[in-house]
């Protein structure tokens, strides 16, 4: 018989001690896949809100303008360039902006703010603030109105008191907040959606108003309708000072920009700044964010620049708090990873050791009648593979519904928490990493541990004195 379907066999006459031994392999796996998913998805998080919806991975930019970005250092504004990049292979979008900072006031509040000019067709591929309007916000007279309304249940009405002045972009998320089902969903979100209408609209080609992010409009107190004053410095020292109509307000998932950020047309930026054709920066959006292809693309589109004054940057140099900030984050992690590795070894490895002493006294007869002890070293490590596939399997498995759960219905923290998150920048939400490649590496580790293991009953068994063994 070979040698593999005694190891199976083997496995099964003592199932208590396999289920033992496998679940210790089984939760080493799923401790360290959901541990690792977790950090990821923070991460891809992180950089979603801060780059991906926003800055772009690529910036092609003044060779100054990182060391200062002002509008002294901005670049012309080439339209055939633009389509050139467009129609470049691996190329998702590229949108051109205009970036510079103001004084923004209303009555008797005033506050720095980031005005960025956008093409608003061309930013629907990046940052899309159309998506990001406020459609509805909850105030203390609707909330009246629908605790009269004798069509709403009760365990509805008592929930919402707690979404006073809380804004949504879409009805699906109050669903979620009032934790609605599906039938009630099909009749209440209609009556919600109408009583907690916004108003609110995107901006036109050449609008001559603007979109203030939530925040900054809570802060300055600005409505919809509401003016706008923006003072600032324009290009080459020219004073920049203009009203704008409040044309909508946008919600921004990344709390530093939701406390500052105003959005004009590209336009009306540029008459503003008086730049003329002039831009800040191309920001843009690549169909692979890995990084290797960060770099080719990179190096790709230095090439068709062929310009002493203009260069590409990648979001690790344009942002690099935000990258210092992850780096410094995956190493902590990494090393509590590997403590946790540590111990998850010693508790696989106390498992082997109680099934080794288990079975001492069975390995003596085995060699006394004849077994080679080779053979019976091989047996062994068969025996730890196949207990090892067990575990890793099983945690992999037990693992993919709560990863796959929470990386579409990500935790909202709040509290102490949540403050510490949006005060570091970040939205408060705490997703996992979709099931990837992180996960296969995980079981590699965990099967290495699995693999070191069955050093010790392998040097036991060649070590075995028949005499001692059927005495134990």
């Amino acid at each position: 018989m070979k040698l593999y379907k005694i190891a199976w066999r083997n496995l099964w006459r003592n199932r208590k001690r396999t289920a033992i031994t496998s679940a210790s392999i089984l939760f080493a796996v799923f401790f360290a896949v959901v541990m690792r998913s977790l950090e990821l998805g923070f991460y891809d998080h992180m950089i979603k809100n801060a780059i991906e919806s926003y800055s772009g991975f690529l910036q092609i930019q003044h060779v100054d303008y990182q060391t200062d970005p002002s509008l002294e250092n901005t670049i012309e504004l080439d339209e055939g360039f633009i389509a050139q990049l467009e129609n470049a292979e691996g190329v998702k979008a590229v949108v051109p902006r205009v970036q510079t900072f103001a004084l923004a006031s209303s009555g008797e509040q005033t506050k720095g703010a980031l005005i960025v000019g956008i093409d608003p067709v061309k930013e629907k591929k990046l940052s899309n603030p159309e998506i990001r309007l406020v459609r509805h916000q909850f105030t203390k007279e609707n909330i009246e109105r629908l605790n009269e309304n004798s069509g709403i249940p009760e365990s509805v009405k008592e929930k919402l008191n707690g979404l006073l002045y809380k804004s949504y972009t879409n009805t699906g998320t109050i669903a979620m907040d009032l934790d609605l089902d599906e039938e009630a969903e099909s009749f209440l979100l209609s009556i919600l959606g109408q009583e907690t209408a916004f108003p609110g609209e995107y901006l036109q080609a050449n609008d001559d108003g603007v979109l203030v992010s939530e925040r900054l409009s809570k802060y300055l107190k600005l409505k919809v309708g509401d003016t706008l004053i923006l003072y600032g410095q324009g290009y080459q020292g020219a004073t920049a000072a203009d009203l704008f109509p409040v044309r909508g307000i946008v919600s921004i998932p990344n709390p530093e920009l939701d406390n500052k950020l105003v959005y004009a047309s590209l336009e009306k930026a540029q008459y503003f700044s008086n730049l003329g054709n002039r831009i800040s920066n191309l920001a843009i959006n690549l169909d692979d964010n890995s990084d290797k292809n960060l770099k080719y693309m990179e190096k790709k589109l230095s090439d068709m620049l062929n310009s002493e004054t203009v260069t590409v940057e990648n979001w690790k140099v344009f942002n690099k708090v935000l990258w210092q900030q992850i780096e410094s984050d995956n190493n902590s992690g990494i090393i509590f990873l590997g403590l946790l590795y540590f111990i998850i070894f010693f508790g696989i490895f106390g498992t082997v050791l109680m099934m080794i002493h288990e079975r001492y006294r069975e390995f003596g007869v085995m060699v006394s009648i004849g077994m080679q002890k080779t053979r019976l070293s091989v047996i062994m490590i068969y025996e730890m593979i196949l207990m090892g596939i067990l575990g890793v399997l099983s945690g992999i498995i037990l693992s993919l519904p709560l990863i796959l759960t929470m990386h579409y219905n990500p935790v909202h923290l709040t509290g102490d928490m949540a403050q510490m998150m949006e005060d570091m920048g970040f939205e408060a939400v705490m997703p996992l990493a979709s099931p990837g490649m992180y996960m296969v590496w995980q079981a590699v580790i965990v099967a290495i541990m699995v693999a070191l293991s069955s050093i010790y009953p392998i040097r036991k068994i060649f070590a075995l004195k028949e005499i001692d063994a059927l005495r134990a």
